[in-house]
């Protein structure tokens, strides 16, 4: 049977692990807008490389600008997953030094500077592939 001291121990691991968690939510929102952007760049790249002749050759820029914007996504969405991998070890690591009565502070804390590092790598990538994207959009206005 746990005693109360043991009971509150776990209390307070689980309230330390509420921020990651919301962490963990907001990363999942942005690797949902992600997945969507490279999904309709896929779509398009897909609909301008099945044209012939003329109509195709008029849409290489296009379709050069759409391979650079997918793979600025492909590093976004690599980084923020990396970055929730991290968080999710964070967690682990908050329970399992708690059952284990040790101090994982200083794997925590690396762990979770290299969770920040990636996100915030994840989303330059990001802001990369809307320029790229608002690049392109610019170019079809004049």
């Amino acid at each position: 049977m746990q005693t109360a001291a043991s009971i509150t121990t776990v209390a307070h691991v689980i309230q330390l692990a509420v921020g990651p968690v919301f962490l963990l939510s907001g990363i999942g929102a942005i690797l949902a807008v992600l997945t969507s952007r490279l999904t309709r760049v896929v779509d398009r790249f897909r609909t301008l490389n099945n044209s012939k002749g003329d109509e195709r050759t008029a849409h290489e820029k296009e379709m050069a600008t759409l391979l650079s914007r997918a793979r600025w996504i492909h590093w976004a969405i690599s980084l923020c997953t990396v970055s929730a991998l991290f968080i999710c070890i964070v967690i682990a690591a908050l329970f399992v030094g708690s059952e284990m009565n040790m101090d994982p502070s200083d794997a925590i804390s690396m762990l979770f500077i290299s969770a920040m590092v990636a996100l915030i790598t994840g989303l330059l990538c990001f802001l990369r592939e809307i320029f790229l994207a608002t690049g392109l959009i610019e170019k079809y206005e004049k």
